[in-house]
């Protein structure tokens, strides 16, 4: 690892990578340029409040995983949420509420997060929560979501809201993408697609990334499929198997190398779509960027996790703020040892040495 590296420089250029990105990809929407370009100034300040604050030894991450509910419609192969538990078919009663998720989304943008990922279960179910987000108009909110539940209302807010970016997952083609999540769910995402398209709202795609449909998922066909229906952009999940029966899913380091190769030039070749990596290539920002290095994850209870890949927690903003959480005993732990920085496998670090993560929450809450 390179001792000068700059987590905090790193993560404000990528930042305002994706914002000049997403600018360049809407120059044919009037409208959604304009608001990439409020939103362009509106990030810039953030990113100068979060450097303010590095300064004076508090280090705050520009981007932020909340997951809304616990609660989803759709069993897909190899859930990673289900696995953990994270996921049910009817929500418990003590996820947060509306009101919760208003308080927190308005100290993120007191401390200066520019990028809140809504994610579940399935996002929209909690039409209460994306309407508070709609009113923070300096964050940009990706919800990534299942497509099921996009109805006219949804399609109204998204409409009038430019701050709101859906994000729908898709596999790869039909055969693919039906056979993980469920028939006829393709033709449900391609026809909402359509109906975004057709009235000029922006949406991304999310792709989980396998062994199976690494090379389908970045190519051509399955491209030109998207960019013709209007998706903007992309944002490449690698795989992370959750138990013996689904390691073969799991990207190779044959296959991470291939897809990092393929993301420069895609996006040198597609410049009409941006093109996003998760975890990424964690050499190029000194290691994993979880447990409020780059971001962190608040589950649907409030409970504050490195990452949701990593659903460990030790202090919940139900308690205590949100400032509090990022500097938390575990993050400050994992940010200060050499967890993140470990070579490893698979895609996740933290999912690789969940031994030692559950470790250190043993210790901070004795």
């Amino acid at each position: 690892m390179n001792d000068n590296f700059d987590i905090q420089d790193y993560m404000t250029r990528g930042v305002e990578r994706v914002v000049r990105d997403a600018v360049k990809a809407t120059l044919k929407n009037p409208r959604e340029s304009a608001f990439m370009l409020k939103f362009g100034s509106a990030s810039k300040k953030a990113s100068a409040k979060r450097k303010m604050l590095e300064g004076q030894g508090e280090h705050i991450p520009p981007f932020l995983i909340a997951s809304i509910t616990s609660s989803c419609n759709l069993h897909c192969a190899g859930c990673y949420s289900r696995c953990n538990n994270a996921t049910v078919d009817s929500a418990p009663a003590d996820q947060l509420t509306g009101e919760d998720w208003h308080k927190i989304f308005s100290e993120a943008e007191d401390l200066g997060i520019s990028f809140i990922l809504l994610a579940g279960g399935e996002p929209m179910l909690r039409r209460d929560v994306i309407a508070q987000a709609a009113k923070r108009k300096n964050i940009l909110f990706s919800i990534f979501t299942n497509g099921t539940y996009l109805d006219d209302e949804y399609m109204t807010l998204l409409d009038k809201c430019r701050n709101l970016l859906p994000v729908l997952s898709i596999e790869g083609n039909k055969l693919t993408t039906d056979t993980r999540r469920g028939e006829g769910i393709y033709d449900k995402l391609t026809d909402n697609m359509n109906k975004l398209c057709e009235k000029g709202i922006v949406f991304g795609a999310s792709v989980t990334v396998t062994a199976k449909n690494i090379y389908e998922v970045t190519s051509d066909e399955f491209l030109d499929t998207l960019s013709k229906r209007g998706c903007k952009a992309v944002i490449y999940v690698e795989y992370v198997h959750v138990n013996d029966k689904t390691v073969t899913l799991a990207p190779t380091d044959k296959e991470r190398e291939y897809m990092s190769d393929m993301l420069s030039r895609l996006r040198e070749e597609r410049p009409d779509i941006v093109f996003i990596s998760f975890p990424g290539d964690e050499k190029s920002s000194g290691g994993c960027v979880a447990a409020g290095r780059g971001f962190f994850h608040i589950n649907s209870h409030g409970g504050a996790e490195p990452c949701p890949f990593s659903p460990y927690s030790d202090i919940n903003v139900a308690d205590t703020s949100l400032r509090e959480a990022v500097n938390s005993t575990l993050f400050n732990a994992l940010r200060s040892g050499d967890i993140l920085l470990d070579d490893h496998e698979g895609g996740c670090v933290l999912y690789e040495k969940r031994s030692l993560v559950e470790a250190l929450v043993a210790d901070s809450v004795k």
